[in-house]
């Protein structure tokens, strides 16, 4: 008796692509730990760590291999009938979470366009800028991971995964309260004006990071919603 053969029957359980988002995230939190080095760099003139071109250089790897993983993420979908999670949402999520790197790519170029002089006073605003916004790519993280585990039923704490969610949304907004005060602060300096468009259009850049964290957890919000 001849054997049909099932060729559908190795798609019922497929694995899950979400599972590469960790991996793709993964390189975003060891870009933000390359920027604050950076940046910390470039305020006390390079004389505490490597050249910023360098670091520079290191991210702009990185960045291409996050680029890859995104696109071996996306050349590998199962068919939306077998994803844990809306195919769009999922897309939408990709996105989201490399334009993370894209910003931090942008803001360090308009770093580097040319040298600043970056004064006392705005140094350490600076850097506490920076310091919030690996604060809210930390929180990513686990919302990320919370959200996987509970769309695959490893995790039923639906509350607890949500509360993954607030904690980016206040970051943010504790974000955007520094990034108005410290521009505000930069356009009424006494600085010469290409310093001042410069140092304005980094912090954009910076900001522009955790307005995209903010999205990834609105996604994921959206993909747990009944």
């Amino acid at each position: 008796m001849k054997l049909l053969k099932l060729p559908l029957f190795g798609l019922l359980a497929p694995k899950s692509p979400m599972e590469k988002l960790i991996e793709h995230y993964d390189k975003i939190a060891g870009c933000i730990k390359i920027i604050k080095e950076s940046l910390e760099c470039y305020v006390s003139g390079g004389g505490a760590c490597r050249e910023f071109v360098e670091l520079t250089k290191e991210i702009d790897e990185i960045e291409n291999h996050a680029d890859k993983i995104k696109r071996n993420i996306r050349n590998h979908l199962p068919r939306s009938m077998f994803m844990a999670v809306d195919k769009t949402l999922f897309l939408n999520y990709t996105k989201s979470q490399d334009n993370i790197l894209d910003s931090a790519q942008d803001a360090l170029q308009w770093l580097g366009m040319r040298q600043v002089k970056i004064s006392e006073e705005f140094q350490k605003d600076l850097i506490f800028l920076i310091d919030e916004v690996a604060t809210i790519t930390e929180l990513l993280g686990p919302a990320l991971k919370a959200t996987i585990d509970l769309v695959h039923g490893e995790n039923l704490d639906r509350e607890g995964t949500k509360e993954h969610y607030r904690k980016v949304r206040r970051e943010r907004h504790n974000i955007q309260r520094t990034k108005r005060e410290l521009t505000m602060k930069i356009y009424n300096s006494d600085l010469d004006f290409k310093d001042i468009y410069q140092l304005i259009h980094f912090v954009q850049c910076i900001d522009d990071m955790a307005h995209n964290c903010e999205n990834c957890a609105d996604i994921l919000r959206a993909m747990i919603a009944r």
